[in-house]
């Protein structure tokens, strides 16, 4: 027994000593010829700097600054703002506390939003994408081109006196038409009128569920009925009359119609 252990052992040994050269071997290949790999990462070139040297960190550091603020460029500055902003008023509303959960809120959000965005996003994908893939356009000219069709959407759904008030607080020069105002500017004010559009929103879904818990409240109180609170009486009254009405599908499709023009 204790010499099969000790020759399994000593394979194992090999086996871990053999891999560590193979590990060993692979990263000093991949550091003598890393001008000739090409990036595993789409979109990102590893080109030499000044001393013939790979600037792969810099590279790194970048490309995990975009993918942190991705997420939050999701949430802000495209529909998906005023979609979740929406369906939790619809939650608290009806006052089922957290049904249906976040998850599936966000989830619902994300997939509307995916094909609310689809024209921008092939848009993107031809302007400044492709082009920057076949070496036409620069890393800023693609930037360039890559905020264009999004600050178009933006401007759609913008109120004006937003617009005008980050002009304002940034500084910048009046420009002579929308198309000249700067990404910067638009992008906050996208964010604020579609809070402002979601609230407006939330407070009309509030009323008709803000009348049955009304109606409740007087009549159990006139019957002297205390057991109960009057939200847990009214619930499945407001339930009901939101299954009755096809309401998750009149939401959808409202919500879905709203992006079809311009400020609500």
């Amino acid at each position: 027994m204790t010499a099969r252990f000790a020759s399994v052992r000593a394979a194992a040994l090999t086996a871990i000593t053999a891999a560590r050269a193979a590990v060993s071997v692979l990263v000093l290949s991949a550091c003598a010829h890393a001008q000739t790999i090409p990036s595993p990462i789409p979109g990102v070139r590893f080109t030499p700097g000044a001393n013939g040297d790979v600037n792969i960190p810099l590279q790194i550091v970048v490309l995990l600054t975009a993918l942190v603020l991705l997420p939050a460029m999701v949430m802000c500055l495209t529909p998906f703002l005023r979609l979740v902003v929406v369906f939790h008023f619809l939650r608290q509303a009806l006052g089922t506390q957290t049904t249906p959960s976040n998850q599936v809120l966000i989830g619902m959000s994300l997939f509307l939003t995916l094909l609310i965005m689809r024209p921008v996003g092939q848009e993107i994908f031809e302007k400044a994408y492709q082009p920057y893939q076949r070496g036409e356009l620069s890393l800023a000219q693609a930037g360039d081109a890559l905020a264009q069709p999004l600050k178009t959407f933006h401007l759609k759904y913008t109120r004006e006196k937003d617009l005008q008030l980050f002009l304002e607080m940034s500084g910048a020069p009046s420009p002579r038409n929308a198309a000249e105002l700067p990404f910067l500017v638009t992008a906050p004010a996208y964010v604020l009128s579609e809070l402002q559009t979601s609230f407006q929103i939330g407070a009309v879904l509030f009323l008709p569920f803000l009348v049955i818990d009304l109606l409740v409240a007087s009549i159990t109180l006139s019957i002297g009925m205390v057991q109960l609170p009057p939200v847990m009486v009214s619930a499945p009254f407001k339930i009901l009359l939101f299954v009755l009405a096809d309401g998750w599908n009149l939401m959808v499709g409202s919500l879905m119609k709203s992006f079809l023009g311009g400020v609500g």
